[in-house]
């Protein structure tokens, strides 16, 4: 075969380095003017779109302005909601049915399933180590060389080509590592444990929050009521003022203390009417739907409250403790740090593996002018073997001593958890006792202040009595009803806080009936 010409060898030659250098500018470049990718100076704004072309090539300078708009451009994709969950128009929704929306919809709840999801695939991967790893390997080339010989004077390029392709199973096994893997494995379950009850905990968490708020929701629908009826209360003095001015037994002075006692009500009803719409939407967030949802919810200001609980017993705090979600991933999660302390143990004993490949290959050898030649190869073998540590310098000794800490850390966690449940099951009692006591002296209170409005509108009607006497008295059955109400909203989260503190918030049923066990 008939070499090229030395000039155009050259010519290549030079057109490859060229091109080499040219590569090597525009990388250099790249590098140079990467900082226009960031605002030109601390006091100038952003300009998207202006430098952050393709190329990281200088760009043309921005037109100078005097205005500084820090404004950044918009993402359409970032406006797409998800969509709002259907509602029936018309139906008025219990708390289970909200308790299901929410659980439908919160996005928590998809946050610990899918960690519990990956804990137990978790406990997959340690519980494949205990078998064999088999992997196929093919490797194939080609090599081809130009050897320039001069032959009588005469210069001839002779070409060689070597070209092979090999194929093999291997076999990896770890055959013995004195309990290593299984201690891997025990920290895998335990971590899933954990994992498994913090899923029913957070739908317990969320069963919790919506409750709440809902019982909330409904003690600003009560306040809102009581607002209008003081306000009906405060116009019926206004037109008994009226009237004993019309007779000639009034004053305007009693008028206009009449129509301020108005005002005042119906700048009371402004506000309640805000924090009952407050209200709707903190029970939307913890329902995890969107704020422009339009539900009709139905209220709880009559509904029955529960007895008080008693959980001074050892038997029933120790029921509780047995069945709290916190509690019990507490404690998976110190006996995945007790199996950790034998992973790192295992770290100091030595291991035991197993190997085996079979392979076939074949090769060939071409030059010009010349048969090919061929060879085809086979082969296969096995090898146990151990290996030991020796010296690594502190390393397996420093990871135990971290794998002991962490257990000790776990261990007082978990105590500390303990004793933090327990506490929040008394206090969580006497918050509901004392709910209910204030709830049942609200009611009377309310029940004295009606009798005193009742009897002051009489009196002030018939000119017994006085304007202002009439008035406070409408004052205060606004005061009194509305801590009825709240002493009642109270007394609702206390039950529905006990239970949860119990572990006893499990379903939408048990929200509706407040059970604490």
């Amino acid at each position: 075969m008939a070499s090229p010409s030395r000039p155009r060898r050259r010519a290549r030659a030079s057109i490859r380095l060229a091109a080499a250098t040219s590569l090597l500018a525009l990388l250099a470049g790249c590098a140079q003017y990467a900082e226009q990718l960031a605002p030109a100076s601390p006091n100038e704004p952003f300009q998207q779109g202006r430098k952050t072309t393709v190329s990281l090539l200088p760009q043309a300078p921005s037109a100078p302005s005097n205005s500084r708009d820090f404004a950044v451009q918009g993402n359409p994709e970032l406006s797409v909601m998800p969509p709002a969950p259907e509602v029936r128009a018309g139906k008025v929704y219990q708390l289970p049915e909200l308790i299901d929306l929410a659980e439908r919809n919160n996005p928590t709840t998809r946050v610990a399933w899918e960690q519990a999801r990956q804990a137990a695939l978790a406990v997959g991967i340690t519980e494949s180590t205990f078998l064999p790893t088999i992997s196929a390997n093919v490797i194939g080339g080609s090599q081809q060389n130009t050897t320039p010989v001069d032959i009588l004077g005469v210069r001839k390029d002779i070409e060689t080509t070597v070209s092979g392709v090999s194929s093999t199973v291997a076999l990896q096994w770890l055959v013995f590592d004195f309990g290593q893997r299984k201690a891997a494995a025990d920290v895998a379950k335990h971590v899933l444990t954990a994992a498994n009850v913090n899923f029913n905990g957070a739908h317990q968490l969320l069963i919790f929050n919506v409750t709440q708020s809902f019982y909330r929701y409904g003690a600003a629908q009560t306040r809102t009521e009581v607002a209008a009826r003081s306000l009906r209360n405060s116009r019926a003095i206004l037109d008994a003022a009226v009237a004993r001015e019309a007779k000639g037994l009034g004053t305007t002075v009693e008028v206009a203390q009449a129509r301020q006692q108005v005002a005042q009500s119906e700048l009371r009803q402004v506000v309640a009417t805000g924090q009952e719409r407050d209200a709707y939407q903190a029970l939307l967030g913890a329902m995890s739907v969107s704020p422009t949802l339009n539900i009709k919810i139905a209220g709880s200001g009559r509904r029955r409250l529960p007895a008080p609980a008693d959980i001074s017993t050892d038997e029933m705090i120790q029921q509780a403790l047995s069945r709290r979600p916190d509690v019990l991933a507490s404690y998976a999660n110190m006996k995945a740090g007790e199996a950790g302390i034998n992973v790192a143990t295992a770290d100091f004993a030595p291991k035991v593996y197993l190997a085996g490949v079979a392979g076939q290959g074949t090769t060939g050898f071409d030059a010009a002018g010349l048969p090919t030649i061929g060879q085809q190869t086979s082969g296969a073998g096995v090898l146990v073997g151990a290996t030991m540590p020796i010296y690594d310098g502190g390393l397996r000794a420093a990871n135990l001593k971290a794998a002991e800490s962490r257990a000790a850390v776990a261990r007082a966690a978990f105590a500390k958890t303990q004793e933090e449940a327990v506490r929040e099951m008394v206090v969580a009692a006497n918050t509901l006792r004392s709910a209910l006591a204030s709830y049942r002296a609200a009611s009377k209170l309310t029940d004295a202040a009606t009798v005193t409005y009742d009897a002051a509108l009489g009196a002030y009607e018939n000119g017994l009595g006085t304007i202002t006497a009439a008035t406070i008295a409408d004052s205060g059955l606004l005061d009194a009803r509305q801590a009825q109400a709240d002493a009642h909203a109270a007394s609702l989260v206390a039950a529905a806080n006990l239970a949860f503190v119990l572990g006893a918030m499990t379903s939408p049923r048990s929200a509706e009936t407040l059970s604490y066990r």
